[in-house]
C-alpha cells in the first residue's frame, strides 16, 4: 500500500483529504506542523508528500528544499497563493505538482495517482524505447519514424525526454533554446510547442487522443507519455 504524508494546517481540510485518500486505497499519515512532518519524514519515508506551503514552524518551501537534499520523494504542493511566481518557485524548488486552494479532494487524489504513475513509468526503461535520439545529428525518431525537427524543436524535445513529467515555465524553455533571446517568451515558446506537438502526434498517429506536451495552467509545459 502506498503511503502518503499529508502536511496541512487546516484541520478540517486535512481530515477531508485524508478520508478521500484512504478511500482511494492509500495509507495516510497526517501532520498540521511542518517541523513534526519533517521529523517524521526522517524516520519513515512515505511514497509521496502532499505539502501545504504555509504550515507553521517549518514552511512548505523549506521542507521541500530539505527533503530534496536527501531524497527524490514526490511532492505535491498545496497553496492558497495563485500568483505564477509562487507556483514556479515551488516547482523550481523541487515540487512535482501543485494545487491551488480551494480545490476538489477528488482532483487532489487524481494528481497523487498521476504523480505516482509517472514515478512508476520512470522505473520502466522500455517506455523510453518509443523515442531514439542522436545528439550529434540533432535528430529524434519516434520508433522508426524521423520527426524532422528544427534545431530549436530538437532542443526542446531533448529537454522534455530527459525530464519526463518535469514542468518548465515558458521563460525557462526560452532560456534553454536561446539564452540571449529578448523575444516575448509566450509567443515564441507556444509556437514551437504547437509545431512539436503536431510532429510527434503525426509520427505516433495519436491525433488528438494524447497531448504529448501538456500545458500546465499558469506555469508552462511538461512532457507526458500516454496512459497504458
Amino acid at each position: 500500500m502506498k503511503h502518503v504524508m499529508l502536511v496541512e494546517d487546516e484541520v478540517e481540510l486535512a481530515q477531508l483529504v485524508r478520508d478521500y485518500l484512504e478511500a482511494a486505497g492509500f495509507e495516510v499519515s497526517m501532520f498540521h506542523d511542518g517541523q513534526e512532518a519533517y521529523d517524521s519524514f526522517l524516520q519513515r519515508k512515505p511514497s509521496l508528500m502532499v505539502l501545504d506551503l504555509m504550515v507553521p514552524r517549518m514552511d512548505g518551501l523549506t521542507i521541500t528544499r530539505k527533503v530534496r537534499e536527501q531524497s527524490d520523494l514526490p511532492i505535491i504542493m498545496v497553496t492558497a497563493r495563485t500568483e505564477e511566481i509562487d507556483r514556479v518557485l515551488g516547482l523550481n524548488m523541487g515540487a512535482d505538482d501543485y494545487v491551488c486552494k480551494p480545490f476538489s479532494p477528488k482532483e487532489l487524489v487524481a494528481r497523487v495517482q498521476a504523480v505516482l504513475r509517472r514515478l512508476d513509468r520512470k522505473a520502466e526503461p522500455e517506455e523510453n524505447n518509443l523515442f531514439r535520439m542522436d545528439k550529434g545529428q540533432q535528430r529524434i525518431w519516434y520508433q522508426n519514424k524521423s520527426l524532422n525537427l528544427t534545431p530549436t524543436e530538437f532542443r526542446l524535445l531533448e529537454l522534455f525526454l530527459e525530464h519526463v513529467g518535469q514542468v518548465y515555465s515558458r521563460a525557462q524553455l526560452l532560456d534553454h533554446i536561446n539564452p540571449d533571446s529578448f523575444e516575448v517568451a509566450d509567443r515564441v515558446i507556444d509556437s514551437h510547442i504547437k509545431n512539436l506537438r503536431r510532429k510527434i502526434s503525426d509520427a505516433a498517429e495519436t491525433g488528438n487522443r494524447h497531448e504529448w506536451v501538456q500545458a500546465v495552467y499558469g506555469v508552462g509545459y511538461r512532457f507526458e507519455y500516454p496512459e497504458d
